[in-house]
């Protein structure tokens, strides 16, 4: 049985979130919030915490035993991009695309 946990609107790039996320591919959940919580990256920090829903979603709504839990899958979607202005020489001015993301943890029980 899969559990699922997601967070969007996310304000951090897709590409630097999904660095920390090849990492803890495939890991048990209680390794991959180990690694999570000294990783020095903004994205760590988000994605412990999304994992930590994931295993509380767990636990809540399908008694699934903690210690046994693994991460099936992780993935980040891109959101929508908020597009700014920033002046430049000779009344220029250049586009700043600050990009969000959807992020999505899957659980599952090794057997």
């Amino acid at each position: 049985m899969e559990i699922k946990a997601v967070a969007r609107f996310v304000r951090i790039s897709p590409q630097k979130i999904r660095l920390i996320m090849s990492q803890i591919r495939g890991e048990k959940v209680e390794d991959a919030l180990g690694l999570l919580s000294f990783a020095p990256q903004k994205g760590a920090k988000i994605l412990k915490k999304l994992v930590d829903s994931a295993v509380a979603n767990a636990q809540e709504n399908s008694d699934m035993d903690v210690d046994s839990l693994y991460i099936s899958k992780i993935y980040a979607d891109e959101g929508p991009t908020h597009k700014r202005w920033r002046p430049r020489a000779l009344g220029r001015a250049t586009k700043i695309l600050k990009r969000t993301s959807h992020l999505t943890v899957v659980l599952d029980e090794k057997l």
